[in-house]
């Protein structure tokens, strides 16, 4: 009897040691994710800490790319970079985000074009729920041409109403275009859409995405339809220009431009999620603008 007390008790401790290591192991921080769809309840908390109460969202839209390159170029290259930075930096990253401004393209096959309104309030309402969920520092990484006006406006009226977060627009700091290395391999002078630096970038990122054996000579040239508007913009400049949506020669694209410009592209993002992480300035000065916005014959004092 004994002898079957002590084994029972000699397994019994042996569960509880298995059980103690892995719980352990589920707590453990060490191997999170950067991914946000890809944590778990308990390790989203310990990201949101990790990553300094930082998020990136990677916005792209699903938009022609002339006939060689993805709908969803945009998305695809704009996350892959998000998340080679953050592997640099740690930060969590969005899930895929493809609701941005694309009204000039819906023209073309498989553009998802949402409304304005819908485009306005679903972003702000992201925001708000990352914010709730622990996040006060958004980072926007715009892998689309289409939002250049749309998101600084958002970050505009961030100043609307009391925000206890900040939204951050990733704005570069140097032209790559300019870079020594890049001006060696780059080749192009009208390049805006699914040219030369955006399927060399998809080359280095998905080549078997990439069909260069479609792109038809001449197609992505300014058509130059609002030549004698010299002192005005209008809405319909870019269907005027480039009725194929593309803009640009992707046949000049080579996987070592590609590879060149996501290395350097990732990089300045690392350093601008650690500048972000250590800011505290900009949340400063939100509350104390809010605060002053309530009552504002009070600066006058």
């Amino acid at each position: 009897m004994k002898t079957i007390g002590a084994a029972r008790g000699g397994i019994l401790g042996a569960i509880l040691a298995m059980a103690c290591t892995w719980a352990s192991a589920a707590e453990a921080p060490a191997d999170l994710s950067i991914h946000y769809e890809e944590l778990t309840a308990p390790q989203f908390a310990q990201a949101v800490e990790k990553s300094a109460g930082t998020c990136i969202i990677p916005l792209g839209v699903i938009e022609k790319h002339g006939n060689h390159l993805p709908l969803g170029t945009d998305l695809i290259a704009c996350r892959e970079k998000a998340a080679l930075a953050a592997q640099k930096e740690y930060t969590i990253v969005f899930p895929p985000y493809y609701f941005g401004q694309i009204f000039e393209a819906q023209h073309q096959p498989g553009t998802l074009a949402y409304s304005e309104r819908l485009l306005f309030d679903l972003l702000r309402e992201t925001c708000a729920e990352l914010a709730r969920n622990g996040i006060r520092k958004i980072i926007f990484l715009s892998g689309h041409g289409g939002n250049e006006h749309f998101l600084p406006y958002f970050c505009q009226t961030q100043l609307a109403s009391r925000k206890d977060y900040a939204v951050y627009l990733f704005t570069p700091a140097v032209d790559l275009e300019q870079d020594p290395q890049v001006q060696r391999l780059y080749h192009s002078t009208l390049d805006l859409h699914g040219g030369e630096r955006e399927t060399s970038v998809m080359l280095a990122i998905a080549p078997q995405l990439v069909h260069l054996e479609s792109i038809a000579p001449g197609s992505g040239e300014d058509q130059n339809r609002l030549a004698d508007l010299q002192q005005t913009y209008t809405g319909i400049w870019w269907y005027a220009s480039f009725p194929d949506h593309y803009a640009g020669d992707g046949r000049k694209a080579t996987w070592e431009l590609g590879r060149l410009l996501l290395d350097k592209q990732v990089e300045q993002i690392a350093a601008m999620i650690r500048e972000v992480k250590r800011d505290k300035t900009v949340l400063e000065l939100q509350d104390k603008f809010f605060t002053t916005a309530e009552k504002p014959l009070s600066a006058a004092k």
